[in-house]
C-alpha cells in the first residue's frame, strides 16, 4: 500500500474554519490523530501562524508545537511557569512565510541594528548573525 501524499493527507483531514480578529482561523484534524492550527491574515492572506499537535502516550492531547509565527506564552499558573526557563530577554527566531519569500524573524535584540551583520556560509548551508562589539 503507497503511502499518501501531503494533499491527499489533507484532503482527508476534517477541517473547521473561522474568521476571528482580522483572521482567518483553519484547524485541521487528521486521520491518525494529529491536529494542526493554522492563521491567515484577512488583508493580506498571508499565513500568521501554523501550529501542530498529536496525542501523548495515553492517547491525551500534546503540547502545541509552533512552526510558523510567534510561540505563545504559557498560562500563568501553569506548572512550567515554576519550572527552570530560559530568560524573556533572549532573542527569539521565527519563521514568516509569504507568496514570494520565506523570512527569518529574530526578535528581542539587545544592541542596535547597526552592531549586527548577517552573512551566509555556502558550505555549511546557513546564514550567521554576528555583533561587532567586543565582549
Amino acid at each position: 500500500m503507497a503511502v499518501p501524499s501531503w494533499l491527499d493527507r489533507l484532503r482527508a483531514a476534517r477541517k473547521t474554519a473561522l474568521v476571528q480578529d482580522g483572521k482567518r482561523k483553519i484547524h485541521y484534524l487528521f486521520e491518525d490523530g494529529k491536529e494542526m492550527a493554522e492563521e491567515y491574515d484577512m488583508k493580506t492572506s498571508q499565513l500568521v501562524s501554523r501550529k501542530w499537535r498529536e496525542k501523548n502516550t495515553l492517547g491525551g492531547s500534546g503540547k502545541w508545537q509552533v512552526e510558523v509565527g510567534e510561540p505563545t506564552s504559557p498560562a500563568l499558573g501553569a506548572l512550567e511557569s515554576e519550572l527552570i526557563k530560559e530568560s524573556s530577554s533572549n532573542p527569539v527566531f521565527m519563521r514568516k512565510d509569504t507568496l514570494t519569500s520565506f523570512q527569518w524573524r529574530i526578535r528581542n535584540l539587545p544592541y542596535p541594528k547597526e552592531v549586527y551583520s548577517v552573512s551566509v556560509e555556502k558550505e555549511q548551508r546557513c546564514c550567521v548573525i554576528r555583533t561587532s562589539n567586543k565582549k
